[in-house]
């Protein structure tokens, strides 16, 4: 039986990515020691660094007006850090409430002394459809526009067509879809994204900013570790960094791009979503949740209407070699991750499942 994880994060690496990671763990050939025992400062590891930054910014097609950092503490430590380098002309945010994550932002950035503006939330409706962008909007009052392009916990995405359009600054939680889909950073002045999801292990976290607009900021009382400038200035080496993380992040980087770079993934991923989401749309014992217009790829979240039975089978599809299916504990019903490195073999074995689910239910009623 041929297991496959479906969690939403940590989520399924590349089995290649696994397995140099296996046979490095131990005695690197370069190293001559195991990966986690190599000094940050060690010239192995400084050629591990720069290749992933080269690595990233050629997937994403980050120009030089942008600085690129790795850096701890997740997306939750980039909720505050965020307002802390860039809210500081009129110490006032706006947020697109689209999720959890996105409230969480809002959240922190009121939790350090800024202000943060709802300008429209889907929260009424459960995340399933997204909150908009209206044309009234005056960029002007705000330091920046915040939003998250893939709501993992609702499975809500901004895609780069329906993207919100604005004058001001806008920044981005990109953690469970960069590289999963094409986004222009161009439009961006900031990007974060924790690698647990589609980037690699949990322990760094990607920072894109655009250089010219971090040199505008006056920042006073703001500690050195949360500093975006101490980041670049030290090429993400202001502290010891993550060096494990940032050495399997440099090999999902390298495996995205020998599979053809971001938009051979992003195809991959529409087939297997598409696969999916057909499947549940023909169904009439699953339903999937959010509005088509704005389902995610990566992170499909469906049910059957009752939640004893959802778990039910959710953990029968465990007995089944079918590991984290169950829905975020404030949404219940399923969820299925289909990051980069889920293989669509994995979306036939669930079809297979959720067929015989029905059936089984279907019979005994």
């Amino acid at each position: 039986m041929t297991n496959y994880n479906f969690s939403a994060g940590p989520g399924v690496l590349p089995t290649p990515v696994l397995t140099k990671i296996k046979n490095e763990f131990i005695k690197n050939e370069f190293t001559h020691m195991s990966i986690i025992e190599i000094s940050h400062r060690s010239t192995q590891f400084e050629e591990i660094i720069n290749s992933a930054e080269e690595r990233l910014r050629d997937l994403m097609n980050i120009s030089d007006d942008y600085g690129v950092a790795f850096i701890q503490g997740g997306g939750s430590t980039q909720f505050e850090m965020l307002p802390l380098n860039f809210a500081n002309n009129k110490n006032r945010i706006a947020v697109l409430d689209s999720g959890n994550f996105a409230s969480k932002a809002a959240q922190a950035a009121v939790t350090i002394g800024k202000q943060a503006t709802i300008l429209d939330s889907s929260k009424v409706d459960h995340y399933h459809h997204l909150p908009m962008l209206s044309t009234d909007f005056n960029a002007d009052e705000y330091d920046y526009l915040h939003l998250t392009t893939n709501n993992t916990i609702e499975g809500a995405t901004y895609h780069q067509s329906i993207l919100p359009k604005t004058v001001g600054r806008l920044t981005a939680d990109m953690s469970s879809n960069i590289l999963a889909e094409p986004y222009d950073v161009n439009d961006f002045d900031a990007i974060f994204a924790g690698a647990q999801k589609n980037l690699g292990p949990a322990g760094v976290t990607v920072a894109i900013v655009k250089k010219d607009w971090l040199k505008e900021q006056n920042i006073e009382n703001v500690g050195s570790m949360l500093r975006y400038q101490n980041y670049l200035d030290k090429h993400s080496m202001y502290n010891t960094p993550p060096v494990f993380s940032i050495y399997a992040l440099n090999l999902v980087l390298e495996w995205v791009q020998e599979q053809g770079g971001v938009d051979s993934m992003y195809a991959q991923n529409i087939e297997k979503s598409s696969k999916l989401y057909d499947y549940l749309d023909n169904s009439t014992f699953y339903h999937a949740l959010v509005d088509e217009s704005a389902r995610s790829l990566t992170n499909v979240v469906f049910t059957t209407a009752d939640l004893e039975r959802d778990q039910a089978i959710a953990k029968d599809a465990t007995k089944e070699g079918l590991f984290n299916l169950s829905g975020h504990r404030s949404v219940g019903g399923f969820r299925a991750s289909l990051y980069n490195a889920q293989p669509i073999e994995a979306v036939d074995a669930l079809i297979t499942f959720l067929k015989k689910a029905e059936n089984n239910y279907n019979d005994k009623h």
